[in-house]
């Protein structure tokens, strides 16, 4: 692991010193005063890299039966327990032979600790496995069973005793049969399925595995907080940033827009105001430069939120069309069926303009109209208002996909930014032919729906002000929509201070910045 010290009299200059050795991506792990300056302990990317694949790799099959204190030892205490082990053999044998020896030297020669009994079974698995990847080598002579291991002093780890063997006939004392090659291997066979791993083992690696989260995360709050610095940083350097991001968001317009807004502001700009209205404008789509929707005709029907202005907002389209085509040329059908007499309200604007409102009640039903009315220049669909969570909303839209009908969503231009982003999504707007932005007179301030019709890139159609029918209906261009809402508005004690701009903009993510996709 490559980690470093690095000592300087101030913060930037001692993380200067970490960028110019280990770059951009450089990992800092602590950061402290001392007697020069300050003292910045950081490493290399690599080195975390190196970690994770450490963490991420699993211990080895074959060092997980054994324990410290195996590993521990050496090869020449090894060998000297297989001497050891020959030269109790022999004798042990010598005096069976001889008819010497009682039962207690029997227990204490056959009797063996749970570290010899591991270094057997180890070493008869390495034999097995060298015999396996070189079977054409003559096999080399077998190991001595286990029994025959002599017993290990290890007063402080549980001892395993095998079972005394029974009396010998005082009279007539017999040789001790020596296990086969089978019996011996059976031990290890068993032995060998089983890798389990040691308390030590299972510690270290899980704290391994907490190192490299902790690592993670400090890597990731860090980056945050340096990003944060350095805004707050260029907004102090440059005064007319300041200025431009204390002004959008007190208008109303999101912080990640701003944001794109302000890193872009050009040095030679006078007046920083005018310049982002001029960009706002450019990227806020409308349907000025193409004829209105009564002039272009065919089937639209209305979808959006409850109380947002739909039956209102079609009856103002018929009285327009109505006005410049006749009342013989249009047709209107409302799906509305969910409401006590919500139907009732069109059916009044349709006995008003001199034309029949026809009800639908499912898809079937509303397939045979069209038909009906196949022969109508425009045919104005009203539907149900359900909120942009609803189950039923996706049965509405479900409905209203026949290929010759076009769906209009009527936003709320007084609702909260995060709630018109949420209608936006949940509506699928952007398979809808545009917008309608309603009840702009009640909206305090109109830069949230502008924001939002700008990251999403949709087109306004038309514009509601008034309950009026028709005189509340316009059309209007991106300029004036930019003017209006950068005259803002609100109370007092909504608007933002100078700390408070930067505290906001320190919280804000510099990647949602990044995701707006406009033209500057």
């Amino acid at each position: 692991m490559n980690v470093k010290r690095f000592t300087a009299r101030t913060s930037r200059e001692a993380f200067a010193l970490v960028r110019q050795a280990f770059g951009e991506d450089a990992v800092v792990l602590s950061t402290r005063p001392a007697a020069e300056g300050v003292e910045v302990t950081a490493m290399s990317p690599d080195s975390l890299d190196q970690i994770e694949k450490v963490a991420a790799t699993p211990p080895e099959r074959e060092a997980s039966p054994g324990s410290a204190r195996q590993r521990a030892e050496s090869l020449a205490s090894r060998v000297e327990r297989a001497n050891a082990q020959r030269s109790l053999s022999t004798s042990r044998e010598e005096a069976a032979a001889a008819g010497t020896g009682d039962v207690d030297d029997d227990v204490a020669q056959l009797s063996m600790s749970t570290l010899s009994f591991q270094d057997y079974v180890r070493e008869r698995m390495l034999k097995r496995r060298q015999q396996a990847m070189n079977p054409e080598a003559s096999p080399a002579p077998a190991l001595p069973a286990p029994m025959a291991t002599p017993r290990m002093a290890a007063p402080a780890a549980p001892v395993a005793r095998a079972a005394a063997p029974a009396p010998r006939a005082a009279t007539a004392p017999t040789a001790r049969p020596t296990p086969t090659t089978a019996q011996r291997l059976a031990v290890p066979r068993l032995h060998e399925e089983v890798a389990i791993p040691t308390l030590g083992e299972s510690v270290s690696r899980r704290e391994e595995v907490d190192m490299v989260s902790e690592l993670r995360a400090m890597k990731g709050l860090i980056e945050q907080r340096f990003g944060a610095l350095a805004f707050m940083e260029k907004l102090q350097r440059e005064p007319r940033q300041a200025l431009l991001a204390q002004k959008l968001l007190d208008i109303g317009f999101s912080p990640g827009l701003i944001r794109r807004m302000v890193d872009a502001l050009p040095a030679q700009a006078h007046d920083e105001t005018a310049w982002a209205t001029t960009v706002l404008e450019r990227n806020l789509l409308t349907g000025e430069a193409e004829p209105a929707l009564e002039e272009q005709g065919g089937v639209f029907a209305l979808i959006g939120s409850t109380g947002v202005g739909k039956t209102t907002s079609t009856a103002k389209l018929a009285a327009a069309f109505a006005t410049q085509y006749g009342a013989a040329n249009l047709g209107l059908v409302t799906l509305d069926a969910y409401r006590v007499g919500a139907h009732e309200q069109l059916r009044t604007y349709g006995r008003i303009l001199g034309v029949p409102v026809h009800t639908a009640h499912d898809r079937a039903s509303l397939e045979d109209l069209l038909d009906l009315l196949s022969g109508k220049r425009m045919v104005l669909i009203d539907t149900a208002g359900m909120a942009q969570r609803d189950s039923r909303t996706r049965e509405l839209l479900e409905m209203l996909s026949h290929p010759s009908i076009s769906r209009l969503l009527v936003l709320d231009a007084a609702a909260q930014g995060e709630t018109i982003d949420d209608v936006i999504t949940n509506w699928r707007a952007a398979q809808c032919k545009g917008v309608i932005l309603s009840k702009i007179d009640e909206a305090v301030k109109l830069a949230p729906a502008l924001d939002a019709l700008i990251r999403h890139k949709l087109k306004v159609l038309g514009v509601a002000n008034g309950q009026r029918v028709p005189e509340d209906w316009h059309r209007l261009s991106s300029n004036a929509l930019l003017q209006r809402a950068m005259r803002g508005g609100g109370a007092a004690t909504y608007r933002m201070e100078a700390a408070d701009v930067q505290l906001i903009f320190a919280a804000a993510s510099h990647s949602a910045a990044a995701s707006h996709g406009m033209h500057v």
